[in-house]
Parts: structure tokens; C-alpha cells; sequence
């Protein structure tokens, strides 16, 4: 298991995944997804440059990475869990970005700490393309309603979308309808595409793809990314 190799060999697939694709976005930004992994594996990936990381819960990411950001400076970090709203105050002081604004109340709340702090935070809603009902997110039909909003009445930093496709179908199918959405919305990003399936979402306008397992290996938890 060699983290920073494996590091390599995305990027190097990002790169052929972009010269492939008819139009994609003018750069590709890969969040390397260490939620459940350690140091052993993220120094590592640090050591090998990349500075670019996502956690999907305030608590681990919060026993991680303060002291690594005194060791790496210019890190920048990314939630890519859901947030519960008592959890704000902890999320906006740690992180760089957030993928997973999925509700008015968090909305209400991060415009609350935001206000309070006065952080620079990039934000994207989650949008759950396949309505699934276990699944957070916002459905796709209010998803542009939803970004006006926000960006409009609470004066959130919004700048793109998120999506998780269903296991088993087509992501592709979703991608696109990630694509569509967020030109109606008018945002930039694009936060889509996993290990199984980032080159496919590249091929689809991708500005950020989470990538966790292709770089620091399986996890015994169940939904890997």
C-alpha cells in the first residue's frame, strides 16, 4: 500500500480523463477523501505535495488535522458529510469548504457563524439526484430554488453542487442532471465523482472530485468513497 504512488497514478488518470473529454471544466481539483484512515496513510500523500483533503465528520477531522495544518500549511479542507447544525461553529472554524448544505435550517445557522466570524467559506449544496429517501439532500426540482435562496436572501457563499448517484445505476445519468442544474442555478462547480466512477464525471464538467479509496485503499466501513 503506497498512498503517494497511488496519489500519482489519479492524477495521472485525471489528466487523460480531461484530454478525453469534449469540455471539461477548466481544472479539476481532487479532494483525497481520508475519513476513517490515519496519519500513516495521509502524511504520506502530504509529503508527496497534495494539499487537498475531505473528512465527512466535524469530530474526526477535528482530532486529525490541527496539528498537521502547523506541519503542512496550505491545506485545505473539505466537509463532505452531512453537518447537524450543532455542529456549525466547530465545521466553519476547521474547514475550507463545505459539500454538504442541504437544508434552510444549516443555511439559517452557517449564515449565523459566517456572520459572526466573517470566514471565507465555499459552499455547495448537495442535491440527491436520485431522491432517495435515506439519502440527504436537496430534491432536484427545488435545487435551483434552493441555491437562489440562499445565495440571494441569506447572502451564502454558494458556488456549486454536490451529488452522491445511486448505487446501481448510471452515474452518468446523474452527472448530467447535476451539469443541467447547476447552470440554471448559475454556479461554477461541480463536486461529483468517485473512485469508481471520477472519470466519467470529469467527461461531465467535474470542478472537484472525491477520491478516497483509489488513493489510501478500502475502509471496512461500509460506503466507501
Amino acid at each position: 500500500m503506497n498512498p503517494a504512488e497511488n496519489l500519482k497514478a489519479v492524477l495521472a488518470r485525471i489528466d487523460a480523463a480531461r484530454k478525453a473529454a469534449l469540455a471539461p471544466a477548466d481544472q479539476v481539483r481532487l479532494i483525497a477523501v481520508s475519513k476513517s484512515h490515519g496519519r500513516e496513510l495521509i502524511v504520506p500523500v502530504l509529503e508527496a505535495g497534495h494539499r487537498i483533503f475531505g473528512e465527512n465528520r466535524v469530530q474526526e477531522a477535528k482530532a486529525k488535522w490541527p496539528d498537521l495544518r502547523v506541519s503542512f500549511p496550505g491545506l485545505e479542507l473539505h466537509l463532505i458529510g452531512p453537518l447537524q447544525t450543532n455542529k456549525v461553529r466547530e465545521a466553519v472554524e476547521l474547514f475550507d469548504a463545505i459539500h454538504s448544505l442541504d437544508r434552510l435550517k444549516l443555511a439559517e445557522a452557517l449564515k449565523a457563524e459566517l456572520e459572526k466570524t466573517g470566514k471565507a467559506l465555499r459552499l455547495f449544496v448537495e442535491v440527491n439526484t436520485g431522491e432517495e429517501a435515506q439519502k440527504a439532500g436537496i430534491a432536484p426540482k427545488e435545487a435551483v430554488a434552493f441555491v437562489r435562496l440562499c445565495r440571494d436572501d441569506l447572502s451564502l457563499p454558494v458556488e456549486g453542487l454536490m451529488c452522491i448517484p445511486p448505487l446501481g445505476e448510471a452515474a452518468a445519468l446523474h452527472f448530467a442532471l447535476l451539469k443541467n442544474l447547476a447552470r440554471d442555478a448559475r454556479v461554477g462547480l461541480l463536486s461529483m465523482g468517485m473512485s469508481e466512477d471520477f472519470e466519467t464525471a470529469i467527461r461531465f464538467g467535474a470542478t472537484h472530485v472525491r477520491v478516497g479509496t483509489a488513493i489510501f485503499g478500502p475502509r471496512a466501513q461500509s460506503g466507501e468513497v
